[in-house]
């Protein structure tokens, strides 16, 4: 059944004596449309919504796209692997808005970053089938693809924003219209323009048909007529770095671990420096620290600052939801790509920027290949700095630092350090993974001395 007919179906049959059988074939003979409009939109029964789901495949956008699409916890959905898949022949996406010049300057760029990421690739293949000699055990076809894996792993840190890739996911109508909605107030015009094609997609008869007769029905007609941009976090956000900039007082300029937890156990400070955290680029046990120091008066204004535009619809913003356990993380953008898809805990990330510097593999520089590495990030930078706007994160390359805050409880803690720990993981988010576990040690050993997480430096590099 087209997923609107369905959650009708379902909805009617938790509301009547009728067996879904009965309830299926009223459907049939009524509109859908005319109650989802009624319950669901007008009413506001958003349960109703969670009972039909819909498959949308996202191909060619970009990571900044993706990420986007995939920023919502109930989501359901897997992208394109860049530890698994070449991607020197993918190209990259343009952002929209560039004129002669600027478009001109971004792809010479994106050019001269892919040809790195090939000569890295190669050269790591050499460098590795020298440093991991094949095991009689192993099949040679099963050896090259792990070596390959191995070199990708180290090469993508020069792919960068712009590259395109494909998510598929499925999800509920409830979580597709907030992810629509919430994309087409997006700062990214690409993110925007994806969003109002996937409102319209949902309107349309959808391109693979199941039924032999190829009489499909639109998938969602009446959800993409109430899609209209969320204009409420972004307003939040502006007056949130308006009373920052205001209020505040000057930054420490300290820059701590990699990874870093805070135990919360006020929910108002916990949640204004969460506000805070997300609108400037500051530490969240900075922000924490000095927010406990605060009247409780002082405290409560962040969180009205916050609230100020939000009307009647509008659900409280992430900000404003977590877990005890808090990990600040300044990691690399390939690695956050890695943790990002962890959905039972609650997500902020602070502005893309340049200005946290970059990660430098280890093994790229024991193959010789710093220079040739550190030069194309360089380069990079130096041509971002001369792109408008938003136009230049597309080309901040998955080695750039970022601010990525994780918050969670115990036991989503304890699985992300034991799963992502384990000898078959990137390197990267294997030493988060380690970090997280070090973390909980330090703030609640009797809880820390149960993850059983595997340290980076047991290693396995041939598995997989």
């Amino acid at each position: 059944m087209p997923p609107e007919k369905l959650a009708y179906a379902l909805a009617r049959y938790s509301r009547s004596p009728d067996s879904i059988q009965q309830s299926i074939d009223w459907v049939r003979t009524h509109d859908s449309s005319k109650f989802l409009e009624s319950f669901y939109f007008q009413y506001g029964h958003a349960s109703i919504a969670d009972l039909g789901h819909v498959a949308l495949s996202w191909e060619g956008v970009s990571e900044i796209a993706a990420i986007e699409i995939e920023d919502e916890q109930l989501w359901d959905g897997q992208a394109r692997s860049s530890r698994y898949q070449d991607f020197s022949r993918s190209g990259f996406v343009t952002p929209p808005g560039l004129d002669a010049a600027q478009t001109e300057t971004y792809q010479a760029a994106g050019r001269r970053l892919l040809d790195t990421y090939r000569t890295i690739h190669g050269r790591m293949v050499e460098a590795l089938s020298v440093k991991l000699p094949r095991p009689d055990s192993m099949k040679p076809e099963a050896y090259q693809r792990n070596i390959a894996a191995r070199a990708f792993d180290v090469a993508r840190y020069v792919l960068f924003l712009g590259i395109p890739t494909g998510a598929g996911q499925v999800t509920s109508i409830r979580t597709l219209e907030k992810q629509i909605r919430r994309m087409r107030s997006s700062e990214y015009a690409e993110v925007r323009s994806v969003a109002e094609e996937a409102a319209r997609s949902c309107a349309e008869v959808p391109h693979c048909s199941w039924r032999a007769d190829g009489q499909e029905e639109p998938l969602a007609p009446t959800l993409a007529k109430y899609v209209d941009p969320d204009p409420y976090p972004g307003q939040a956000k502006a007056d949130l770095v308006q009373w920052a900039a205001q209020n505040l007082p000057a930054a420490s300029g300290a820059v701590p671990e990699a990874v870093v937890l805070t135990k919360t156990t006020d929910p108002l400070v916990d949640i204004a420096a969460t506000l805070l955290y997300a609108v400037t680029d500051r530490p969240f046990q900075e922000l924490h620290e000095l927010l406990s120091g605060w009247s409780r008066a002082r405290q409560a204004e962040v969180l009205d600052v916050a609230l100020k535009t939000r009307s009647r619809r509008d659900e409280l913003l992430r900000e404003f939801r977590g877990g005890p356990y808090a990990f600040d993380m300044l990691v690399d953008i390939g690695a956050y790509r890695d943790m990002h898809r962890h959905r039972r805990c609650h997500q902020t990330r602070q502005a893309f920027t340049w200005q946290h510097g970059f990660s430098v593999p280890q093994g790229l520089v024991e193959a010789g290949l710093e220079s040739v590495y550190t030069d194309a990030l360089g380069d990079a930078r130096e041509t971002a700095g001369r792109l408008p706007g938003e136009a230049a994160h597309y080309l901040l390359p998955f080695a750039a630092k970022g601010r990525f805050l994780f918050k969670m409880d115990f036991a989503e803690a304890e699985y992300i350090s034991k799963l992502r720990s384990g000898v078959k993981g990137h390197f990267s988010y294997r030493d988060i993974a380690w970090r997280m576990k070090v973390e909980m040690d330090r703030v609640d050993p009797e809880l820390g001395r149960l993850i059983d997480a595997t340290p980076p430096w047991v290693e396995d590099p041939l598995v997989r």
